[in-house]
């Protein structure tokens, strides 16, 4: 009995792997095969030619290059940390405060929440490119406030260009909340009403509830919307990194091993990012526990 159920499940397995082997044959050949070949070339000089591709070695010059002698892409990078740093934490909290509102047993929730989501689908790299043309993405005559103003006044500091960056890209960072927000509904959806009984009973008040009861149950999806919202926006085609990659990639100076090594440089970046975020997200929950 015990072998015919282990052969069962052996050819259940089977059939399941023969689902994956079309996704995973698709990987190999159209994703995996292309970033390692670009991270071979990113050791070489690359010439397109009639020919084909004429590749000299160059072993890490390309790097070095990108590290100590592109000051366009050094100062690109740093400015890329700090408008992560500030725009990842804005969207994920926003994103958290119109899914405890959208909860809630309010008319019309379903069409609220397709408001919500519709950007996710409309706001596409062009679309958003001709939005920013037309100055629509900041909020309606923020030119005219004063501590706009005053930050104009005082730009080229960390924290005047900070403040500058976040008026005039707002509308923008919310648009990029739709998927959290769904992720942190779904979440809500699933918490034990009993545990909001049991403390409503003990006297917590709805402050204390949510610091007590729902934001720590919203931990693995607040860990899961950081990382999404991270690879998001670093992948986003308005960042002025990806810009630069597509620019020196089609340079007759640089070309695609230079741009490779770019790449690579950003990928390590991002890289390094999530896991900081990852990590420091998990020693203030064990901190807390």
């Amino acid at each position: 009995m015990a072998r015919a159920i282990q052969s069962f499940f052996h050819r259940k397995g089977r059939i399941g792997y023969l689902f994956v082997l079309p996704w995973l044959i698709g990987f190999a050949v159209f994703t995996a095969y292309p970033v390692f070949y670009s991270l071979y070339l990113s050791f070489f000089q690359v010439r397109i030619t009639s020919q084909g591709i004429d590749t000299v070695y160059a072993g890490l010059a390309n790097y070095q290059r990108a590290l100590v002698s592109d000051v366009t892409f050094v100062r690109q990078l740093g400015s890329y940390f700090l408008q992560t740093a500030v725009s990842v934490p804005l969207i994920v909290i926003f994103a958290l405060m119109i899914a405890l509102l959208l909860n809630r047993p309010i008319r019309f929730r379903g069409w609220f929440r397709t408001i919500f989501f519709l950007p996710v689908i409309i706001s596409s790299g062009p679309v958003l490119a001709k939005l920013i043309e037309q100055k629509v993405t900041s909020i309606p005559a923020i030119e005219q406030n004063l501590f706009y103003r005053l930050a104009e006044d005082y730009r080229g500091l960390l924290v005047t260009d900070l403040f500058l960056f976040i008026m005039d890209n707002m509308i923008v960072l919310f648009w990029f909340s739709g998927v959290q927000i769904l992720i942190f509904i779904a979440a809500l959806q699933k918490s034990d009403k009993l545990i909001y009984e049991a403390a409503r009973i003990d006297g917590a008040s709805g402050w204390e509830m949510f610091w007590k009861v729902t934001l720590p149950g919203m931990a693995p999806m607040i860990v899961i919307n950081i990382v999404y919202t991270t690879v998001m926006y670093s992948i986003s085609s308005l960042n002025p990194i990806i810009e630069q990659i597509k620019t020196q990639m089609f340079k007759a100076e640089t070309g695609f091993g230079y741009a490779s090594a770019l790449s690579w440089v950003y990928f390590v970046a991002i890289a390094a990012l999530l896991a900081a975020l990852t990590g420091l997200t998990a020693y203030f929950r064990a901190k807390k526990k």
